[in-house]
C-alpha cells in the first residue's frame, strides 16, 4: 500500500513536470519537437510517450496541430530512436553495453530478465513489448545483441508503434478536456498508473519464464 502511494506521488510529480515542459516544447517547435521527443524515448532516454502523445492529441483537438502529421512525426521518431539502440547492441555488443547501463537508464536485472525472455520468444517479443510501457524501449538492445534481421526488427517494431501511437493520440484527441489543465493532468495520471500496472504484470510474467 505504501509502495503504491509513493508510486502515485512519484507519477504525479513526473506528470506535472512533464506536462508543463513537454507542452511548452511542442507548442514552440511543433512536429519537430514530437519527432525529437519520440526518438529520445525510443532510445531509452527518460521521455514518457504516455505524456507526449496524449498532449499532442489534445493540441490537435484544439486545432493547433494536424493529427495525421503528428502520427507520422511520432512514428519516424520512434523508428530512429529504436535504430540507435539496436545499432548499439548490434555493433558494440553486450559486454560493453552492460558496463555502461547508467547511460541508458536501464537496470541490469531488468535487461537480464528481458534478454532471456527475448531469446525464448524472439520476433514475437519485439512486437508485444512495443505495447508495454518501459519494456517497449528495452527490447532494442536484446534484438541488437542477437543480431536480429533488420527488416524483421523494423517490421514488427513498426506494427507495435502503430498500435501504441494510435491509442495514445486518440486518447488525447477524444478523451482529454481541452479546457482544464488540471483535468488533463489528472486524466493522464490515471492512464499512466494503468500503464504502470500493465508494466508490473508484464515484468512478473517475464521473470517466471
Amino acid at each position: 500500500m505504501i509502495f503504491a502511494l509513493s508510486m502515485m506521488g512519484l507519477l504525479g510529480s513526473l506528470i506535472t513536470h512533464s506536462y508543463s515542459a513537454i507542452t511548452a516544447f511542442v507548442e514552440s517547435y511543433g512536429y519537430i519537437a514530437i519527432f525529437i521527443l519520440m526518438a529520445m524515448e525510443a532510445s531509452t532516454l527518460p521521455v514518457p510517450s504516455e505524456v507526449v502523445l496524449p498532449l499532442a492529441g489534445l493540441l490537435a483537438e484544439k486545432g493547433l496541430l494536424n493529427l495525421p502529421i503528428i502520427f507520422i512525426a511520432a512514428l519516424l521518431g520512434a523508428i530512429v530512436g529504436s535504430m540507435v539502440d539496436y545499432a548499439i547492441g548490434y555493433f558494440i555488443g553486450k559486454d560493453i553495453v552492460y558496463k555502461h547501463l547508467r547511460l541508458f537508464h536501464i537496470k541490469k536485472e531488468s535487461l537480464d530478465n528481458f534478454d532471456i525472455w527475448f531469446e525464448k520468444n524472439g520476433i514475437a517479443a519485439v512486437f508485444f513489448t512495443r505495447l508495454v510501457p518501459v519494456l517497449r524501449t528495452v527490447v532494442n538492445f536484446p534484438a541488437g545483441f542477437a543480431k536480429m534481421n533488420l527488416k524483421e526488427f523494423l517490421g514488427y517494431s513498426i506494427a507495435g508503434f502503430l498500435i501504441w501511437d494510435t491509442v495514445l493520440l486518440l486518447f488525447g484527441y477524444f478523451l482529454l478536456s481541452a479546457n482544464s489543465a488540471v483535468t488533463v493532468m489528472a486524466s493522464i495520471g490515471v492512464f499512466a498508473i494503468l500503464l504502470y500496472v500493465i508494466y508490473r504484470v508484464a515484468i512478473r510474467k517475464i521473470k517466471k519464464k
